[in-house]
């Protein structure tokens, strides 16, 4: 072989060694730094998730996130009595009022709101507890008889209002 040849082999070989050195330090370098991290030494699940639908847990099953449910998921036991007494009243339920909303209950007030031409889905409807009587407290107002709690609906039969007298 030739000189020539061999010193450009053996300059190759310390660039590439040198090289190698230089990442496998800095490789070394880095794992200290981030093993006495507080991060580090959690638990890999413990990682955020990007994906956003699927979860995986440790244990590498996946769980499907829940959805948070709003809204009045059922009636109160005093507010069912409330209620099952307005409808016996009305002659729409039999029998004695309990503390719990059940089938006929439910039965009775959709039988009540189908009655006064109201939508039957959604039981009880705020309508239908007004017209039995059930509607919002009104115990801290001062004069609940007289007490102006919705805005009047104007009628043409009324006669002329404020903006009518100027043209006279």
């Amino acid at each position: 072989m030739n000189t020539a040849n061999s010193s450009r082999i053996t300059a190759r070989t310390r660039k590439v060694g040198v090289a190698g050195l230089v990442c496998l330090s800095m490789a070394l370098a880095g794992k200290p730094a981030a093993a006495s991290s507080p991060q580090a030494t959690k638990h890999p699940a413990a990682k955020k998730s990007v994906s956003g639908a699927k979860r995986t847990s440790s244990h590498g099953k996946s769980k499907k996130k829940t959805r948070r449910v709003r809204g009045q998921q059922k009636i109160d036991a005093e507010r069912a009595r409330q209620i099952q007494e307005a409808l016996i009243r009305e002659h729409y339920l039999s029998g004695d009022a309990g503390n719990s909303w059940n089938e006929s209950s439910e039965a009775a007030m959709r039988h009540f709101q189908a009655d006064h031409g109201w939508q039957t889905k959604t039981v009880p409807d705020s309508r239908a507890l007004i017209a039995l009587g059930l509607g919002p407290n009104q115990d801290h107002l001062l004069n609940p008889e007289s007490a102006m709690t919705s805005v009047p609906v104007k009628s043409a039969a009324s006669g002329p209002g404020p903006a009518d007298n100027h043209k006279r």
